[in-house]
């Protein structure tokens, strides 16, 4: 039978990718999604894997998943469950089993699911029967040993031919979804331009699994997800990190600045510095420090000197800049920390998301120590908040801290790529050297911003440094000049509220619910507000972005709603700030602490108890 006489049609699927940390399962995963990608769906991924470089092989611990969620229509999440699973062994079905959908199709690597690997993976004999699922659409293929098969004659070692065996999984996969394979195909090409022969190898493996799927009549009917409509442009497939680092290198353009970034390595910001590195075409200057304190002195270093100043790390490296972004509070001096949080505290659980470092972004430093605080809320969303992050810095002469997620920046979607005429311009406050006397701290009436006085010009020399000053630079033990400096620098910070937008409400502007989130949990929140709406439940949503200052409109917004509550990857810590900002309204909480991003269906749950809970 053709395919194209059985085929249906599907407005979004899940699917799952899992396997062994040396399966290549983000490989296999991110291929799947750039073809989507360049399908023209939408698109959400969640990479997920864990924290050891090389886990124990065949064990629950050492699974690596890469789940995506494409669509005909938008796209906010990476699902809840997954349609189709594949497992590459019993490992892979323990730690996912849960995550199908009743019914759903996995396909796993038969010649995996040895006695020895069934044990390692806390079964006793079956883990079909096992976990129940009898029920669901079984394909149980032999993919390692019909990798080895269609290269017998490639004159690979066995350890290579086992390489390929992620590459027939996705040509099945390919064949479930009608995709093309010259994507990947291309892809190989470039690769492994100076190895023609491996290239051949993962060619021969992914065409094998898709005509191996078209044998197959549980994988009947083929799917068909039709192209999403969404605004013409230039788009490509970005994570969290990337889009950080081109929000930075586009501010930087815009303001007519150099940019330098200072930073130590730690997952899951990693990616960011690396990123930074390898856009030296663009004039970028990167240091990796010896450890996060020299990272971050190094950029304050830079910002003394008229650049651009960025800084990347996760929680423990933010609580090791905090004495650095005191003195870039004092100095005032213009640098933007990037925090990618992760599970905490201490070493935590390093390769899984969490929004637990709030209160340290906004709290954790000596001192009456104000910092303008941010937070993204999708990958691509990264690109606008780091823009943004790096304007407030400049323009108004002080430190911003930019909260992202390990869920940010790993996952994936397509995005837009701007114009840089339609960005917004960024105006440096630089000192007049025709303005004598110079006044290092006197300030711009508008935003008590100081003006940035670049050293080496004539008749702007100044002190800077960690002690009090006074407007003339001097340094000053003065209690009322010290409170007349402290409370310049809390208004300052505070005036940033003008120049930012108000909360957007996601459905009416009353009503009986208000969820309110923050940061990298928007996707979840509005997709569970929506089917409430659909269901007649009378909920709206609003995100923040504005930490710190909050948005000038937020007591004008909850006050038209009878319940509110606040949902966050933490024990509550935007729910306690928010009481003690507007104390006169009742916060109720939702809270998830597991390493892992809200699911649209236990925020709907919650909600729905909410608002019947008299």
């Amino acid at each position: 039978m053709g395919k194209s006489s059985n085929i249906v049609s599907k407005e979004e699927v899940v699917i799952r990718f899992s396997g062994d940390s040396g399966d290549g399962m983000q490989l296999t995963g991110t291929l799947f999604s750039d073809t989507a990608a360049l399908y023209g769906n939408d698109l959400t991924t969640f990479p997920d894997y864990p924290a050891e470089i090389r886990a124990p092989q065949g064990t629950v611990g050492g699974v690596s998943g890469f789940q995506v969620h494409l669509g005909h229509s938008e796209i906010e999440t990476p699902g809840d469950y997954a349609d189709v699973l594949v497992a590459m062994n019993p490992a892979a079905v323990k730690a996912n089993a849960i995550w199908v959908k009743k019914g759903g199709t996995i396909i796993y690597d038969k010649d995996n699911f040895t006695g020895k690997n069934i044990e390692k993976a806390g079964y006793i004999k079956d883990p079909v029967t096992e976990e129940k699922l009898e029920t669901y659409n079984i394909i149980a293929a032999p993919i390692s040993s019909m990798v080895k098969e269609a290269l017998k004659d490639y004159g690979l070692d066995p350890k290579s031919v086992l390489r390929t065996k992620n590459m027939f999984a996705l040509g099945m996969v390919y064949w479930l979804f009608d995709r093309k394979l010259k994507y990947t195909e291309q892809y190989f090409d470039k690769k492994f331009a100076n190895k023609p022969q491996i290239a051949e190898a993962n060619k021969v493996a992914l065409r094998a699994g898709y005509y191996y799927a078209e044998t197959i009549e549980a994988l009947r009917p083929v799917i068909k997800i039709q192209p999403a409509q969404i605004a013409p442009g230039t788009y490509r497939n970005i994570n969290g990190n990337t889009s950080t680092t081109w929000g930075f290198l586009a501010a930087a353009e815009k303001a007519g600045l150099n940019i330098f970034v200072g930073s130590y390595p730690i997952t899951p910001a990693t990616g960011i510095l690396e990123e930074f590195a390898a856009r030296k075409d663009l004039g970028v200057k990167s240091f990796q420090a010896e450890d996060e304190i020299a990272g971050i002195c190094s950029a304050l270093g830079a910002a003394f000197a008229g650049n651009l100043a960025v800084t990347s790390t996760s929680g423990p490296g933010l609580a090791l800049k905090s004495e650095a972004i005191g003195l870039a509070v004092m100095a005032e001096l213009p640098v933007v920390i990037v925090n990618v949080q992760r599970g905490g505290p201490s070493t935590g659980l390093p390769t899984k998301t969490e929004q637990a470092d709030l209160l340290q972004a906004l709290y954790g430093r000596n001192g009456e120590s104000p910092v303008v605080v941010l937070a993204a809320s999708s990958p691509a969303d990264c690109f606008h908040f780091a823009y943004e992050a790096a304007k407030i810095a400049i323009e108004h002469m002080t430190p911003v801290i930019l909260l992202t997620d390990g869920y940010l920046a790993n996952g994936t979607e397509p995005w837009k790529i701007p114009d840089m005429k339609d960005l917004p311009a960024i105006t440096p406050p630089f000192a007049d050297k025709n303005e004598m006397p110079f006044l290092p701290y006197k300030r711009n009436c508008d935003t008590l911003a100081r003006f940035w006085a670049i050293p080496g010009t004539k008749g702007l020399e100044h002190r800077i440094g960690g002690l009090e000053k006074t407007a003339k630079g001097t340094v000053s033990h003065i209690p009322e000049n010290h409170e007349l400096m402290v409370n310049f620098r809390a208004e300052k910070v505070a005036r940033v509220a003008e120049k930012i937008p108000g909360l957007k409400i996601r459905g009416a502007d009353s009503g009986d619910l208000l969820l309110v989130g923050w940061g990298g949990s928007r996707g979840y929140l509005v997709s569970a507000v929506r089917e409430l709406q659909k269901e007649g439940y009378n909920v709206s949503f609003v995100n923040f972005n504005y930490i710190n200052p909050l948005p000038k409109n937020v007591r004008e917004v909850f006050s038209k709603f009878k319940k509110i509550a606040v949902a966050e990857l933490n024990l509550g810590q935007f729910a306690g700030y928010l009481r003690s900002k507007y104390s006169e309204f009742s916060y109720e909480q939702i809270n998830k602490v597991m390493g892992m991003p809200f699911t649209t269906t236990e925020i709907k749950d919650k909600c729905i108890k909410i608002l019947e809970d008299n």
